[in-house]
Formats: C-alpha cells, structure tokens, sequence
C-alpha cells in the first residue's frame, strides 16, 4: 500500500477490525512503519488519529515490525500535539515501559537519553487540556521510568497530590494504583 492510497484509506471511518486489518498490512511491510509514524502528525488531526490508532496496534500485535523504528518513535514523541493521537503514543510508551517489555525494548530505552520524555509526559501531566485518559498513561509512563531517574517519583507523589482533587474519579482510582507501584 503506498502512502497516497494509506491517506485515502485514513480519510474514511475506521472500524477496529479494519485498524488491526491496517496493522496487519503494515506488518507485511506493505508500508513502512516510519511512514506510519511520520502521517501521526498529518495536518487533518482525523488522519493522524487514525494513523496513531493503527501505530498502536501495530505495536501491541507486530511488535517485531516497530521494534526498528521504535527509536524513531521516541524521537518523534515529544512533538506530538495532537490529542486524539497523544492518547495512542501515551499508551505505546506506557506499554514499552512497563517491566515485563521485551528485552529489546528495556534495552532500548535502558540506553535512550528518557530525559525529553519524560519532561513531555510531565507536561501533559499537568496540561489541564488533556483528558484523563491520555495523564492516567502519563502516570504509567513516570512510574514505570521512575527505577531509571530516582528523582521522578518524588516529583509524581507530588504532581498527583495536587492533580488529585482536580480531576475525575477515575484519575483518583489510577493514582491508587501508581502509589502502590511506587511502594
């Protein structure tokens, strides 16, 4: 599938089942991944949705076809200013930091400089224009690189105590659930 025609299929309704179809194709290197990535950040915030809504499933079900360009991802993370999109990135980072991610993957970030990382997922964090569900994997993502910069979980104890009483129920479940990982 050539990028025109992946733009052409991004401009329609997508189903689940037609993403993980999409997903699939991509890990057929019908496409590449880093074009995929690259069109997460399409002017039509519509299109990028749904590339980032398919990036993520390409992670979570071909994770052998990001993990080469999963430094391209993390490169790109930072920049990433669409909402709808933040939410599948913050999920694919939550995902590759978690302690049972593969040993490519640790390695990976074990060597990555995880500094402009983290300072974007602090900044979305405490944006009080990003929804809930895009800061509970930000919580996630800073508890999870919490054992690789010691100072983090200080500053997410903090960060929670004072987001807290400002957001959902939901949130409040979710900043239960990172100060027992924590502990």
């Amino acid at each position: 599938m050539l990028s025109y025609s992946l733009l052409d299929t991004l401009k329609t309704t997508l189903q689940k089942s037609k993403v993980q179809k999409l997903a699939s194709i991509a890990a057929e290197q019908t496409f590449s991944v880093q074009e995929l990535i690259d069109i997460t950040f399409h002017q039509d915030e519509q299109i990028a949705f749904r590339a980032a809504w398919i990036l993520e499933n390409v992670f979570s079900l071909h994770q052998d076809r990001f993990l080469p360009y999963a430094s391209y991802f993390l490169i790109k993370f930072p920049a990433q200013n669409n909402l709808s999109a933040r939410r599948h990135y913050s999920k694919i980072l939550a995902l590759m930091t978690k302690k049972n991610a593969s040993a490519a993957l640790k390695e990976l970030l074990g060597n990555y400089d995880t500094g402009a990382l983290v300072n974007t997922v602090f900044s979305w964090l405490i944006d009080e224009n990003v929804p809930v569900a895009i800061k509970s994997h930000c919580l996630n993502i800073l508890a999870n690189l919490s054992t690789k910069h010691s100072w983090i979980k200080e500053e997410l104890i903090q960060t929670m105590d004072f987001l807290v009483d400002k957001e959902s129920i939901g949130f409040y479940a979710k900043v239960k659930q990172i100060r027992k990982q924590l502990k």
